[in-house]
């Protein structure tokens, strides 16, 4: 298992189950076997969402594989972790959770030029069938354009 320079998991199934309102970039507290998991690209957040504890950001259910070369101090996969974001981000965000209904999902895990994992988060609102539908339609005909395009550059 080679570590990756740049590691990027995304949630692919955010962008089509929820209208994305604002993005934010957090810091993830991690310890010493989960960042090396992560490097690795043994995560998922494919089910994960955020949630307010104590005026505190966590991100639930987010899947970090156990490092393979640990001992027995090896960290929990489904635990929960926090997020680090500025206090005036942090009580915006619950505030617009609570009055309004929205929630908070991870849309991607990455390290950046330091080695640090990070997590870009969405302030998102719940899509209706309709309007999953009406995503499906809009990707359809952008790659039927795409086809024509190449069918004449050809």
């Amino acid at each position: 298992m080679a570590i990756q320079k740049k590691v990027q998991i995304k949630n692919r199934k955010a962008r089509f189950e929820y209208e994305i309102l604002d993005t934010y970039t957090a810091g993830i507290v991690l310890r010493g076997t989960e960042i090396k998991a992560i490097r690795e690209g043994k995560a998922s957040i494919a089910e994960s969402f955020c949630e307010f504890s104590n005026g505190e950001l966590f991100v639930i259910n987010m899947t970090v594989q156990e490092y393979s070369h640990a001992t027995h101090f090896n960290h929990n996969p489904k635990s929960e972790r926090k997020l680090l974001l500025n206090r005036s981000e942090l009580k915006k965000l619950e505030k617009e959770v609570k009055n309004t209904g929205l929630t908070i999902i991870p849309l991607l895990l990455f390290t950046n030029e330091k080695g640090l994992a990070k997590m870009e988060i969405a302030l998102c609102k719940g899509k209706k069938q309709y309007d999953k539908r009406e995503s499906i339609k809009d990707r359809d005909t952008k790659r039927d354009l795409s086809r024509i395009k190449k069918s004449f550059n050809n």
